[in-house]
């Protein structure tokens, strides 16, 4: 069985923070979520991995990635010229899967549980594909499912304007070569897409058997600053304490990793929380949920339920900063003197400099 990542796409719902990078590659607790998507193949026994990549920001996947020496897997970059759907996605990469089974996992997606059961489950060939559903609060806005008594789907509908269910699709797919005839047959939909589940349809009005599989724990779809910092939690709320940086004179409560090379000095760090190697944490407070990047500065300032990236600089900031998501080279200053009180959030762009 091969995998296709999907990390093609322009992030704009990200922006201003995909105007410097590929959405897939913003860290979760210190992490790309790409990564995460790797592992988990990896963790199911998958070694043959298709990335499809966009012309915009391929080439940093590319580099992100390598060959792929580093997990023991062999990657092959597939570029998909234009944004025309996950359905259009899987057509593109036609040549490289062949006739080969294949599991459809979207980059920027993380799942809680991995996917070692539903390629097992797949692997006792009693499925032509399964799909995975969770419950969501506004179904209308996600591909959502109807299924039966048996944990088949009986129909599947885009975006539904009167949803039958709440079970929304969810971005892992396993697919045999079935599904590349029905793709083949498809036309765009009204949003100019060829639509996934389309074909999934196509396989239930075939009737072939598509059965779907609920979440095990959580799904997240980082698609839009609050889905990074509830990854971000959800994701540091499993870590355990490692202390391996340096901590003088500071107060290291709970669930927390410092890496080699970090340093903590004259501060508060409550977890969870994740300190990467070369962050430097002086007369500060880091409160929980909270990820501060290789390299980071955080001095005189209070932060937490946040994410800072990679060189960031927080300074002499009076206000608590509360769910950010700061970018990496971002120089944040204040003055000790100013007034306190108030809660600060912030979405900011690589290497922007704001003043409080």
């Amino acid at each position: 069985m091969k995998g296709l990542i999907l990390s093609g796409g322009k992030g704009t719902r990200l922006r201003p923070l995909t105007f410097t990078r590929a959405k897939q590659l913003i860290p979760i607790a210190n992490k790309p979520t790409l990564f995460y998507v790797v592992e988990d193949l990896i963790e199911a026994g998958i070694e043959d991995i298709g990335v499809i990549v966009s012309p915009e920001t391929g080439d940093e996947i590319q580099q992100a990635l390598g060959n792929g020496s580093r997990w023991g897997v062999e990657f092959t970059f597939i570029l998909q010229s234009e944004p025309k759907g996950l359905a259009h996605a899987v057509q593109t990469a036609r040549k490289y899967l062949a006739e080969d089974p294949f599991v459809m996992y979207l980059g920027d997606n993380l799942l809680d549980g991995g996917i070692k059961h539903l390629v097992e489950e797949y692997q006792r060939g009693q499925a032509d594909s399964i799909v995975l559903l969770t419950p969501v609060e506004n179904p209308s806005q996600f591909g959502v499912a109807d299924v039966d008594e048996k944990g088949q789907i009986r129909r599947l509908v885009e975006k539904p304007a009167d949803p039958p269910s709440d079970l929304a699709l969810v971005g892992v797919y396993l697919f045999n070569p079935l599904v590349h005839d029905v793709i083949a047959s498809l036309k765009p939909s009204a949003r100019g897409e060829y639509e996934i589940t389309d074909a999934i349809q196509g396989l239930v009005d075939a009737k072939r058997c598509v059965l779907a599989h609920h979440v095990r724990g959580w799904w997240k779809d980082t698609g839009k600053p609050e889905d990074l910092l509830a990854a971000n939690r959800l994701v540091l709320s499993r870590i355990q304490r490692k202390i391996e940086g340096e901590c003088g004179d500071s107060r290291i409560d709970g669930e927390i990793v410092i890496e080699t090379g970090a340093r903590v000095t004259d501060s508060q760090v409550r977890g969870p929380a994740h300190i990467a190697a070369g962050a430097t944490i002086e007369k500060a407070y880091v409160g929980p949920y909270t990820s501060i990047g290789p390299g980071a500065r955080v001095d005189n300032s209070e932060i937490e339920h946040s994410i800072v990236l990679a060189e960031a600089q927080i300074s002499n900031i009076t206000r608590r900063l509360d769910n950010c998501v700061i970018g990496q080279g971002v120089c944040v200053k204040g003055h000790t003197e100013g007034p306190g009180g108030n809660v600060v959030q912030l979405v900011l762009g690589d290497y922007s400099q704001v003043k409080l």
